[in-house]
């Protein structure tokens, strides 16, 4: 008996307690660590990189190369705070997972700069202080450059949080009208935690989008028939989602983003027909949203229509928030592919 679902019928409510639970790395990265990383060596950045993870996670600094009686470099003295500076598809949240799942802390979380920001209007500020204050790690992954609010909100809880001990982690997307897919940010991500910038060492990861670097062309679009299938498959070992895109898309506008991860929980598919080119800003970056917890959950999508790597029309890529459309064509690319 297959289970299909329609998306646009799920209005997800999570409770405060249900959001802090879900503060752990997404399942993807389960099983993330330092050792499973895999540096590019034509990208030195990415070993030095990960060496500065590994002392700043309690794990000390690596031998030298070159022989077994090699003494081990004194691990480098670091800051309460990281900040992993690099383009998508280079690694930053497998890292941040890495770090996580590798520090020796009673008390550690894991969460979107989205998830943090709707604890703190689901629970209030001063409680949201009161339930970190202690914790041993925070990592904090897409920290959102583009929202002074929110990053003002995040800034004053990391001002308060760090002096009690408590280590932060971080990448962060790039903030608009920085165009170019490979544009580093730190110096973006420093002006705006501007109060604590002393406090974080920025690490630089240069490198290649690894998801382009195992794909073959672009992102799957299928036929009605073929469609119909791949979701009748997917639903018969759990369940498959199908909306019409346009659909779904005006849907979203009416669940917090902080949600989305319940509005695909327990999907084996998600299905998208009619798949049509975006033109509102404000829909887009929801979609873009949307797209990010899909592939947290390694969901393959199966769409008709327009190939989803044309789902952002020309101007938006040519726009402010270039950087973040492209990383959710890359992953759209590689989720049609899955």
């Amino acid at each position: 008996m297959t289970a299909i679902v329609h998306l646009t019928d799920r209005a997800p409510q999570v409770s405060g307690a249900e959001m802090v639970a879900a503060l752990v790395p997404p399942p993807q990265f389960d099983d993330a660590t330092f050792a499973t990383y895999r540096a590019d060596p034509a990208y030195p950045s990415q070993q030095e990189a990960k060496d500065l993870l590994i002392a700043f996670s309690g794990g000390g600094a690596p031998a030298e190369r070159g022989g077994f009686f090699r003494r081990a470099k004194k691990a480098p003295e670091m800051k309460p705070g990281v900040y992993l500076d690099g383009g998508f598809g280079v690694g930053k949240t497998h890292l941040l997972a890495s770090v996580y799942h590798a520090m020796p802390a009673r008390r550690k979380y894991f969460g979107s700069f989205i998830e943090y920001t709707a604890l703190v209007g689901a629970l209030g500020y001063q409680k949201t202080v009161e339930l970190f204050r202690g914790a041993d790690l925070i990592c904090i992954d897409e920290f959102e450059l583009d929202d002074p609010g929110d990053t003002m909100v995040m800034t004053r809880l990391i001002g308060e949080l760090v002096p009690g001990g408590t280590r932060f982690a971080a990448t962060s997307n790039t903030p608009p009208n920085a165009l170019g897919e490979g544009r580093f940010a730190a110096q973006d991500f420093l002006r705006e935690i501007h109060a604590m910038a002393a406090s974080f060492q920025t690490i630089r990861i240069d490198g290649t989008d690894y998801r382009q670097r195992a794909i073959d062309g672009h992102a799957i679009a299928i036929d009605p028939a073929s469609y119909a299938q791949a979701l009748a498959d997917a639903s018969g070992a759990g369940t498959a989602s199908d909306d019409a895109f346009t659909e779904l898309v005006r849907h979203l506008a009416t669940v917090h983003p902080s949600r989305y991860i319940r509005l695909i929980d327990g999907l084996a598919a998600i299905g998208l027909r009619d798949v049509a080119q975006l033109d509102d800003q404000s829909a887009a970056l929801r979609f873009v949203a949307f797209v990010d917890r899909a592939y947290d959950a390694q969901i393959p999508v199966r769409a008709t229509g327009r190939p989803l790597d044309e789902v952002f029309a020309p101007e938006m890529l040519a726009g402010g928030y270039r950087k973040k459309y492209l990383r959710a064509i890359s992953r759209l690319n590689a989720l049609t592919h899955s």
